[in-house]
C-alpha cells in the first residue's frame, strides 16, 4: 500500500494480544483492516451481514472460507446461530472478528453498537480484545482516492469475563470509541504537519 497509495501502518498493543484463540471487536472505517485483519492473523473468521453473500467472487470465498454470516433481521434465531457458528470458529483454532457497529463509520463518527458482541461475551464466557484505529482517515469510505499517512491500529488490554452484558456493552463502546478518538486525532494531527 505505501508504494501505491503512500500509506503505511503501525501496530499497537501486539502485547494484548492474547495466545489462544480470541474474539476481536474492532472499530470498523474502511476495507484496509477488513484486508489487514485477514493478513495479520491468518484467516480469522469474520462475523458479516448476511447480504455480503450474494457479493460475486466474494461471497462465495466467504463461504467457502466457513466465515459466520448474521441475518440482521432474524431475532433471538439468528442470535443464536451466530453464537453457535462463531464458537465453531475458535473451536477450530482462528480467531473472531466482529465489528460491533455493523458497518463502516466515517473516520470521527460512531454508529450504534449491536448486541451481537455482548451476546458472544457472555454466552461463550471469553474475554474480548478492543480494537481501536484511524484507517477512515486515510481510507475513506467510498473514496476512490486515498490520502498518504500512517494507519494505526491499537489492540487494546482484553476485557476479563465476569461482567454482565449491559457492563460490558459500556465498557466495550467506551474503549473503542475512546481511543479511536485520540488515534484519529493524532491522523489529523500529522496531515496538519506536512
Amino acid at each position: 500500500m505505501r508504494a501505491i497509495a503512500g500509506i503505511d501502518y503501525e501496530i499497537r498493543g501486539i502485547e494484548n494480544i492474547p495466545d489462544e484463540p480470541t474474539i476481536f471487536a474492532s472499530k470498523h472505517q474502511s476495507m484496509w483492516e477488513t484486508v489487514s485483519f485477514w493478513w495479520f492473523f491468518r484467516a480469522p473468521v469474520y462475523v458479516m451481514k448476511k447480504e455480503l453473500r450474494s457479493i460475486p467472487f466474494w461471497g462465495w470465498y466467504a463461504r467457502k472460507c466457513q466465515q459466520v454470516f448474521v441475518d440482521r433481521s432474524g431475532g433471538a434465531g439468528a442470535l443464536k446461530k451466530m453464537v453457535r457458528d462463531s464458537l465453531e470458529g475458535l473451536n477450530s483454532g482462528r480467531n473472531l472478528i466482529i465489528f460491533p457497529e455493523g458497518s463502516r463509520a466515517p473516520a470521527g463518527e460512531k454508529l450504534h453498537y449491536h448486541p451481537g458482541i455482548a451476546a458472544l461475551y457472555s454466552r461463550l464466557s471469553r474475554r474480548v480484545v478492543p480494537v481501536a484505529l484511524n484507517s477512515g482517515v486515510f481510507w475513506g469510505r467510498r473514496e476512490f482516492l486515498k490520502r498518504p499517512g500512517r494507519i494505526i491500529i491499537e489492540f487494546l488490554p482484553p476485557i476479563e469475563v465476569g461482567l454482565t452484558r449491559k457492563e460490558f456493552a459500556h465498557e466495550l463502546e467506551n474503549q473503542i470509541e475512546s481511543a479511536t478518538d485520540k488515534l484519529v486525532a493524532e491522523a489529523y494531527e500529522s496531515l496538519k504537519a506536512r
